[in-house]
């Protein structure tokens, strides 16, 4: 039988990943009720850099009396060439699961395909499916269901972005997103969704009425070089009170961090006393713990 992989949240049934949300909050009350996956190794490929992933990935899976083993591409084979094709081979004769955090997302179906174990999406260019599990529950813990709510995506149309995308569908909810002319996200994505999701260049006209306000940073892992033209092009997309106050009055504020205060959101924003932000970054642990069981446990 072939393993289930999770390289999108579409890769699920949908009661199956509000499942491991709930999971989540009841591990994060209740830790030591995680199932033990003793004797059991997670495999971390990683070309990006990382701080939340990673460090979550590995006390999660030490919590649960498992195993990490962390690959860079340059203390692998994989930096000197070997097809990912046969890496998956080998690695998954070796590891109970795999995750990897990659630029293209074909290298991480491409790994999948030829994977005897489960294989994590720890983000590619495309999307960024564990960052929306620890957001979901960070909206269920503060608001409760966010099922027929409303969410705003400011910036750049991202790995996040489609994976906010993907989202309102699993979720139900609805979704405005405003980018600048030339950064949209997948148009052939957005049209699979328009019942619930909206593209427009209007930052204000996106945030308002809505329940969330989500942000990530302006230019992603792997665009540096393109940091000060597109500076040039957000300016009017910082999340910023007076965004915030077209919002509803008991919205949230998210951010997948690390953020960059003045930049994609204010410090008078993303340091507010009712941030969610640092409970989101932690339950990116709780969530990844979830979803490490159900793909371990099946």
């Amino acid at each position: 039988m072939r393993p289930k992989h999770f390289l999108t949240l579409l890769d699920l049934p949908a009661d199956d990943v509000k499942a491991i949300v709930r999971r989540a909050s009841e591990l994060k009350k209740a830790p030591s009720e995680a199932t033990s996956q003793r004797r059991k190794t997670l495999g971390l490929i990683f070309e990006k850099s990382s701080t939340r992933t990673r460090v979550a990935f590995e006390v999660g899976m030490a919590q649960m009396d498992g195993y990490s083993i962390f690959l860079t591409t340059g203390d692998s084979q994989l930096g000197r060439g070997e097809p990912i094709d046969d890496m998956a081979r080998v690695l998954s004769r070796m590891v109970d699961i795999v995750a990897i955090r990659t630029f293209e997302h074909s290298k991480l179906e491409n790994f999948a395909k030829h994977s005897r174990v489960p294989v994590i999406n720890a983000l590619s260019d495309d999307y960024h499916p564990c960052q929306l599990l620890a957001d979901m529950q960070t909206f269920f813990e503060h608001r409760g269901d966010i099922s027929g709510k409303r969410v705003a995506w400011i910036g750049d149309g991202n790995n996040m972005c489609h994976s906010y995308i993907n989202a309102a569908k699993v979720f139900d909810f609805e979704l405005s997103i405003a980018c600048p002319p030339g950064f949209t996200p997948n148009a052939e994505l957005v049209a699979k969704n328009s019942d619930r999701v909206q593209v427009m260049t209007d930052a204000m006209q996106a945030a308002s009425s809505v329940d969330l306000v989500v942000t990530d940073v302006w230019a992603s892992m792997g665009q540096e070089a393109e940091q000060a033209d597109r500076m040039h092009s957000f300016v009017d997309y910082q999340v910023n009170a007076e965004m915030m106050s077209k919002a509803n009055s008991d919205a949230l504020f998210m951010h997948c961090l690390p953020a960059h205060r003045g930049e994609e959101v204010s410090a008078e924003v993303m340091d507010h006393a009712d941030s969610v932000v640092w409970d989101e970054a932690e339950n990116r642990m709780h969530s990844q713990k979830a979803l490490l069981e159900y793909l371990l446990e099946g």
